[in-house]
């Protein structure tokens, strides 16, 4: 059986299929929540918990997704965590109870999980000696799906939210064909998963300060993400409307950033590419803090989404370069560590802006920015000691 009877070109397609069906799904509830707070007459302690699953729901499938495809390969996983989404989707459509919403909202996140874990492990896996610009081109189509979202719900503004929900659920089946119809890799261990090989990753230094940067990394996106509306409102007096204009505008830098670094990281080192995105993000936090009005604001948030668009994509590579044989395990420990990160550091920013409010939000950026770049170095600095110890055994 042969290992290579799969076609690059089509198997990254499959890959970036994908991470655009992960970005449909997850915006696609957040998205519409108010709509289902007003059908379910939930306030906004209700609605958080609601939220709050989702995340859940991806950890648990970051969590299974590793083993499972150095067990067992990619396509059947694929196929079924796609489904998973779909039904996720169908059921949140037509929910009748609270408790069908909320196992519907973990159905989507446990898939999504499985989704993003699974076509960042598989973009790895075939692209060796250009991992980070092939993974930053992966991360693009997310960014699609997180913008395209808005537009297509603008453009549907006159349809109920089941409508539209059962409507891309339907639609996500087209991605679901296109898996079943091509080849993947072949497992890497599809004689038995070396069980103890994979259980030391979780005490292994290289990964583990991998892990702790991209944690660091997750909780700076998931900041900006869920407080910088918070923040502009309340503290720069901007419109809500504007508001969200200025995270689009993080959104789209980001996702340009990405597309370009697709070419940069051919021709650049990728750790100079790795502290340049950290400076450049600490450069978008200080416009960000000293701007008075959207402009001002959404030119900081630009800036911030360039400077941070190459941190996953990077450090995932790094993963995949030290652990080839079990690339799928490793980076379910390095997403794993990163969602905890990510979970942790936006609640405690919660807690701050609880008792203090929101206008120390560009400090706690520019603090987990300084923590992040101290962690990197040292993770760097093992990561190249580990792998030219690899290197010279000959692996």
């Amino acid at each position: 059986m042969t290992t290579m009877a799969y076609r690059k070109n089509l198997v990254f397609a499959a890959g970036c299929i994908g991470m655009l069906f992960f970005g449909i799904a997850l915006l696609s509830m957040g998205s519409l929540l108010p709509s289902i707070a007003e059908r379910f007459r939930m306030d906004a302690i209700t609605s958080g918990m609601l939220v709050s699953i989702l995340p859940f729901g991806v950890l648990a499938g970051s969590i299974v997704f590793g083993p499972i495809v150095d067990r067992f390969g990619y396509k059947l996983l694929l196929s079924l965590s796609a489904l998973v989404v779909i039904a996720g989707l169908e059921v949140l459509a037509w929910a009748s109870s609270f408790g069908v919403l909320q196992l519907s909202i973990f159905a989507i996140g446990f898939g999504g999980g499985v989704l993003n874990g699974g076509t960042n492990a598989l973009v790895a896996d075939i692209s060796a000696g250009e991992r980070g610009a092939r993974l930053s081109l992966l991360g693009v189509f997310f960014g699609v799906g997180a913008l395209g979202m808005p537009v297509l719900l603008g453009t549907l503004r006159g349809y109920e939210y089941s409508t539209i929900l059962a409507g891309i659920g339907v639609a996500l089946l087209a991605p679901v064909l296109y898996f079943g119809l091509i080849s993947f890799p072949e497992p890497k261990h599809a004689q038995g998963f070396p069980l103890r090989e994979g259980m030391t990753l979780w005490r292994d230094k290289g990964l583990l300060l991998i892990a702790l940067t991209l944690a660091l990394q997750s909780g700076l996106e998931g900041v900006v993400n869920n407080w910088s509306t918070t923040y502009l409102q309340q503290e720069r007096g901007i419109d809500p409307r504007d508001a969200l204009f200025a995270l689009s505008a993080f959104v789209g830098g980001m996702t340009v950033a990405r597309l370009a670094l697709a070419g940069i990281l051919k021709t650049t080192r990728s750790d100079f590419v790795l502290f340049l995105g950290i400076a450049l993000s600490g450069i978008g936090v200080l416009v960000t803090a000293l701007s008075t009005g959207v402009t001002g604001a959404s030119v900081g948030l630009v800036i911030l989404g360039v400077g941070l668009a190459g941190g996953f994509p990077l450090l995932l590579g790094y993963v995949a370069d030290l652990y080839p044989t079990i690339s799928g395990t490793a980076f379910s420990v390095a997403l794993v560590i990163a969602l905890l990160g990510n979970m942790t550091i936006n609640y405690l920013v919660g807690v701050m802006s609880e008792w203090v409010g929101a206008q120390y939000l560009p400090l706690y950026l520019g603090a987990c920015l300084l923590l992040q770049v101290g962690v990197a170095a040292v993770a760097l600095k093992t990561y190249h000691r580990q792998a030219g110890w690899r290197q010279a055994a000959g692996g």
